[in-house]
């Protein structure tokens, strides 16, 4: 496992971390849940990422449960804030009152006395930006978080809020969080220059598109039993039934390019995600701990400048029409 600071500060995250979106509290199962966090963890995986929204509180008791039986030092965690977390009128956003309630709650819940990394989950145009940057600043200086970051904020809001925390001299924002793979590469044009300007670690999710890159979907052909796409509710590619029929093409393509590399199609995805070196690490999820295991190989794996521009030719081929792949 290879490992990079988050953006321009001290602190090292291995390339791969494992998340808790959709898979433990919710649909994966305790013991299934620990299994991956294990195993994980003696891959050489020391960055976690979870949020207090994911199974209402319960995947960070679970992930919090686990990384206990570790050295605090060893292992870095993150969670995130802005989610409705009750049906009060401030039991929800990035008011100061939420953000920091919410953390005292993040830190009983993981059974922790600091949180690494604490992120803001969403943009809250609700509320004045310099009051979260504040109540985010007020938890560094007491101690509960070390640093904190945000997830899927615009170019304009992360410059907004650099600026703001030059003029307040506030602790800067450590890192973004946004959604990023080779079929959604919309950071490219102005969110990376912005984080690789201002020093803000990226920590990409999503970069198996919700297992599109991993091949199993083909075009013309029934969702597999049990898959993510199968369930609407898991899998924004899905569509009435409907998966981008150009895409899938494009995913079948790609895969005799992974061969030659000697990896798996979601092992090239990773490590074409990592290509850049203001990415700190990419978020997986695992239901099972040979996921992690299949994954992890992606550290550490750069790719020749001709493998990526035979990426490149596929990506940007103009392909056309859908086909419907549901049942």
């Amino acid at each position: 496992m290879e490992y990079r600071h988050l953006g321009k500060h001290g602190i090292r995250v291995s390339e791969v971390c494992l998340g808790s979106w959709l898979t433990y509290g919710g649909a994966t199962a305790e013991e299934t849940a620990r299994q991956c966090i294990e195993r994980a963890y003696d891959l050489g995986i020391n960055f976690f990422d979870t949020a207090n929204v994911y199974a209402r509180g319960e995947a960070e008791k679970i992930v919090g449960k686990v990384l206990r039986q570790y050295p605090r030092e060893s292992y870095v965690l993150a969670t995130k804030v802005y989610f409705p977390m009750g049906d009060g009128p401030n039991d929800r956003g990035l008011s100061r009152k939420h953000i920091l309630e919410q953390c005292d709650a993040s830190l009983k819940r993981l059974g922790l006395d600091y949180i690494d990394l604490y992120q803001a989950h969403r943009y809250d145009s609700t509320v004045p930006l310099a009051e979260t940057l504040m109540a985010f600043d007020h938890l560094v200086k007491q101690g509960k978080i070390l640093y904190y970051g945000v997830s899927e904020w615009s170019a304009g809001q992360l410059a907004h809020a650099a600026d703001l925390t030059r003029l307040a001299n506030l602790a800067p924002i450590a890192s973004n969080q946004p959604r990023y793979h080779m079929l959604d590469r919309t950071i490219e044009k102005e969110v990376l220059p912005l984080c690789r300007r201002e020093g803000i670690g990226t920590i990409n999710y999503s970069p198996l598109a919700q297992g599109l890159l991993t091949g199993k979907y083909k075009p013309g052909q029934p969702l597999p039993e049990g898959s993510r796409a199968s369930d609407p509710k898991q899998n924004m590619f899905l569509n009435d039934g409907e998966l981008d029929h150009h895409q899938l093409i494009k995913v079948q393509r790609l895969m005799p390019i992974a061969e030659q590399e000697g990896l798996s199609l979601s092992q090239l995805a990773l490590a074409w995600c990592l290509r850049h070196p203001e990415l700190s690490s990419v978020i997986i999820g695992a239901s099972k701990p040979t996921q992690v295991e299949e994954n992890v190989v992606a550290s550490g794996h750069p790719l020749s400048a001709a493998t990526i521009q035979r990426i490149e030719e596929v990506l940007e081929a103009e392909m056309s029409d859908r086909v419907t792949v549901g049942a």
